[in-house]
């Protein structure tokens, strides 16, 4: 028999841990699959896979056209909310209070509302016709803003004293950014980071409202057409899961690699 409880402080009981682990997720897992399993029998519910599979090219190119609109905006968001960042700490007040402006009105306002003002008024007025472009630029600033204030909460998580002993030993500025605050910061900022990226994926769901071919709008497509919801949503709940699960195991093995003893 497998004990369930692990006593993470007795490094011997490593295959044995590993073995409880497996198992425990196992368990778990059929228990979620049997209780989904017996809530769709009960509805008695008339499978059409066939229909559906005939329209898998839209699957696919709505997949790869998500990852490309969430891979080029987690890019950019990145920068912009690092720069927003620094800029909230700055010492000049109007870059100061830029930055807090541009975050507090995209974390304060809808998604949904933000990408009908920058589509169909700010592109408007830019000259900026090409969707795809825009549906970058609105993930990038409505991401951009929560990983700024992600950043800065991680940056001012470092001690005042660390700070202080960088100074002592004759580091600049920037070293002192580079060498002492900014690995500290990212080191606490990963869960959230992490978070925050997956949820970059999803929400790129919204841009279907602007006639952009992602996933979501595609399902939907496939679904007005073949009239089989089920079997049009749940390839599209699967092609997220495998967008945003390697994110989440990735983000944990950085956070391994960069823990330390405090």
């Amino acid at each position: 028999m497998i004990s369930l409880i692990v006593d993470n402080s007795d490094n011997t009981s490593a295959p044995n841990s590993k073995a409880a682990h497996i198992f425990s997720f196992s368990l778990a897992l059929l228990f979620l699959t049997l209780a989904l399993f017996a809530s769709f029998l009960s509805l008695d519910y008339n499978w059409n896979w066939s229909q559906v599979f005939e329209y898998r090219s839209k699957f696919i190119i709505g997949w790869l056209t998500t990852i490309g609109i969430s891979l080029i905006s987690l890019i950019c968001s990145v920068g912009i909310g690092l720069v927003s960042a620094l800029l909230a700490r700055s010492r000049i007040l109007p870059l100061r209070y830029l930055s807090k402006i541009y975050v507090e009105i995209i974390r304060g306002t809808p998604l949904l509302v933000q990408i009908f003002i920058f589509f169909y008024v700010i592109a408007d007025t830019v000259g900026i016709e090409n969707r795809y472009v825009m549906g970058v630029v609105i993930m990038s600033l409505f991401s951009g803003a929560y990983i700024s204030e992600i950043v800065r909460a991680g940056m001012e998580s470092v001690g005042k004293s660390q700070r202080d002993s960088a100074k002592a030993v004759g580091f600049t500025a920037y070293q002192t950014f580079r060498y002492v605050i900014f690995p500290q910061a990212l080191r606490q900022s990963l869960p959230a980071l992490a978070g925050q990226f997956a949820n970059l994926i999803k929400d790129s769901s919204l841009l279907s409202v602007i006639a952009i071919s992602e996933f979501t709008l595609n399902a939907q497509e496939v679904n007005a057409i073949t009239y089989s919801t089920f079997e049009s949503f749940f390839p599209l709940a699967i092609g997220y899961l495998a967008l945003s699960l390697p994110i989440m195991r990735l983000s944990r093995y950085i956070e391994k690699r960069l823990a330390f003893d405090t």
